[in-house]
């Protein structure tokens, strides 16, 4: 009985893996970035992206992108709304795993620099923002919801 239960438990438990892992996006070699039309795949360190909830996406070069997309969706997705979005990820600087977008900080004004120049890097948790902000020259670390169009035009 022991054994069907364990048995049970690691396909619930692959099933559940499986699923958490397919919410993220590796980009296809010829994905480019729908707001500068770079080639994503070339910049794995720092790939951003949005999964729709009809499984299509769209992958970024960087979190910067990413936020140029989402304030301005009717222009770079016509067809998409911001209520479609399921994930919005972002790569993690130091660990290099893709990451909830929507709980990641974002250290602005650091000397570290994206594919398109100056960018918001991401981190995962809180004490890497703080760690990065004091090697790199950080000016200050902000979450999702405190980043506005006006801090991405500082960053042309």
């Amino acid at each position: 009985m022991k054994r069907i239960a364990y048995i049970v438990l690691l396909v619930a438990w692959t099933v559940t893996a499986g699923q958490a892992e397919t919410k993220f996006i590796k980009p296809a070699p010829k994905d480019k970035c729908p707001v500068c039309g770079m080639f994503v795949a070339k910049y794995p360190d720092f790939i951003a992206g949005v999964v729709f909830k009809d499984r299509s996406y769209v992958v970024f070069d960087g979190a910067k992108d990413m936020f140029r997309y989402y304030f301005n969706i009717s222009k770079y997705g016509p067809s998409k709304r911001l209520a479609d979005i399921d994930v919005l990820f972002v790569t993690d600087y130091y660990s290099l795993r893709q990451v909830d977008g929507y709980k990641a900080y974002y250290v602005l004004g650091s000397d570290v620099y994206g594919p398109m120049g100056r960018e918001l890097i991401p981190f995962e948790q809180m004490k890497d923002a703080e760690e990065f902000m004091t090697d790199h020259k950080g000016k200050k670390s902000l979450r999702f919801n405190e980043i506005t169009p006006d801090i991405l035009k500082e960053l042309n």
